[in-house]
């Protein structure tokens, strides 16, 4: 049977693929650990994981009416982000899928009446939350399937959804890396402040309150109490976690919810991302 052999909440934000010497012009000549933090966990975690496919929950693929899971046997072009074209541009991608474990998710959310569908579509786009983690941590012949945040669900609804995801994986012959790709608080520091706000110190996060719900919730993630960040959705939903924080709660739906008790480990420090917080936590399996 199927496993879930590791998990994060790992950050995308565009910083990580600028070119190295405008990473450092904008955080005052170091660089930001959004960066090195991803090139440690690549080294001392996945290089030597037991794993055969990755999941990552994509917070920057926001569908309305269903939760959507990728099936293509193959993902493959040339990526310009419509968001930020001028820092991703053309990137390649050659990313293998798993339209088996794909299908599995799907056919239990059926099962369960849960609004949730796989879709191979050829012209079904690709997201930089998914692409950037890949062109860190991605292998060759290592497929990385996609799940959307379905920007209508509620707090309930992610959790059961991660729980099929969760369930299906046991399903299946596969052992699995689980990946939360997004950020925490998600509010931007208006444009004509932005550009002096690109530095990584969290003094830049939008605001103070902000960053203290963060830190809490970092906090409770190193210690494993995810009943905690869980049960105190409705006060952190004022913060405007990234994609209402979706992402990470479909990965702790697929470990256990609230029973969930997985200590994480920070990879790189908390970092402003232009007014967002930022951070890279893994848990093992």
């Amino acid at each position: 049977m199927g496993e879930v052999a590791g998990a994060g909440l790992l950050s995308h934000a565009p910083v990580i693929m600028f070119p190295e010497a405008m990473r450092l012009e904008e955080n005052g000549g170091r660089d930001f650990t959004l960066v090195t933090g991803l090139e440690r966990l690549r080294d001392e975690v996945i290089e030597g994981a037991d794993y055969d496919t990755v999941i990552v929950f994509d917070s920057h693929w926001a569908t309305t009416t269903e939760a959507v899971i990728t099936s293509h046997a193959r993902r493959e072009g040339l990526f310009t982000s419509d968001e930020m074209p001028g820092a991703i541009s053309r990137l390649p991608y050659d990313v293998p899928g798993d339209p088996e474990l794909a299908g599995a998710v799907a056919k239990l959310a059926g099962e369960r009446s849960l609004w949730m569908s796989a879709n191979d579509d050829p012209y079904l786009p690709i997201h930089y939350a998914t692409l950037n983690l890949w062109t860190y941590l991605g292998k060759p012949a290592k497929p990385w399937v996609s799940v959307s945040v379905c920007q209508t669900a509620t707090t309930e609804d992610f959790l059961r959804m991660g729980a099929c995801v969760g369930e299906a994986i046991g399903s299946v012959e596969r052992r699995v890396l689980l990946v939360a790709s997004g950020g925490l608080s998600h509010r931007f520091w208006p444009l004509a402040e932005l550009r002096n706000r690109m530095a990584g110190d969290p003094a830049h996060i939008i605001t103070a309150e902000a960053r203290a719900a963060d830190e809490q919730r970092i906090a409770w993630l190193e210690e494993g109490r995810h009943d905690r960040v869980i049960g105190t959705m409705p006060e952190y939903l004022r913060y405007a976690p990234e994609a209402r924080f979706g992402h990470y709660l479909m990965l702790a739906g697929a470990l256990g919810g609230e029973s969930w008790r997985g200590r994480g480990r920070r990879f790189g420090e908390y970092e402003n991302g232009i007014g967002t917080g930022q951070v890279h936590v893994w848990f093992e399996g």
